[in-house]
């Protein structure tokens, strides 16, 4: 009389099991982060061994602290933020990040470009991003000082305006404790404008803490 029922319970019981175990695998392939890499020559390791600059050390710590969180690192050296601009829908769509990290504007600095293009550029960028629904952390730079207090003053206040306005995570600047060292020159290759590996696991310490919000 009392085997049926116990059947039907014996297999809701076993749906439940099955259904919480295939939540659970769910749950945890949602919450696998994808991390997109957008800048110059500072993360595309210029000059420096393979494996050894801060995306790279960055995607290691990941690996450590979110296993299977990727990294993907689409920096070339030499862009600016009208080339990061013109790549980033593509990179959009083939890599569906849950994160943009997006390292540009010291190249446009380097080359007096206008900047009011590089604000739009930026802009853009952010927009696009957010609009396939990616966070997006913005890497703040700065300009030389030989263009001028106010020039230098108003380059940087442009990431934070940015940042606010776009509601965006924000390193104020992303070469601190390396460019504004005492002592820069023992931070930098040869040609004093790129970090050498020494200096790398400093900039991973001025991402990754408004990195670790985002990823929350």
């Amino acid at each position: 009389m009392h085997t049926p029922l116990l059947r039907r319970r014996h297999f809701t019981l076993s749906l439940l099991a099955l259904a919480g175990q295939g939540f659970g695998a769910a749950t945890l392939a949602a919450k696998a982060a994808r991390i997109l890499v957008v800048g110059d020559s500072l993360s595309a390791e210029y000059g420096l061994a393979r494996g050894t600059g801060w995306v790279h050390l960055m995607a290691q710590k990941l690996q450590q602290e979110r296993p299977g969180t990727e990294v993907v690192n689409a920096s070339i050296s030499g862009d600016t933020t009208s080339g990061g601009r013109s790549r980033l829908p593509a990179l959009l769509q083939k890599h569906q990040p849950s994160h943009v990290v997006i390292e540009l504007g010291g190249n446009d600095a380097l080359r007096g470009l206008p900047q009011g293009m590089t604000q739009d550029n930026l802009q853009t960028m952010i927009r696009q991003a957010k609009a396939t629904g990616a966070q997006v952390l913005l890497l703040g730079m700065q300009m030389p000082p030989n263009y001028g207090p106010e020039m230098t003053r108003q380059f940087a206040a442009m990431y934070s305006q940015l940042a606010k306005s776009q509601g965006t995570g924000l390193v104020p600047f992303f070469l601190q404790g390396v460019g504004d060292d005492a002592e820069p020159l023992k931070w930098f290759q040869p040609d004093r404008i790129h970090p050498n590996e020494a200096a790398q696991s400093r900039l991973l310490a001025n991402v990754w803490p408004q990195l670790k919000k985002q990823l929350k």
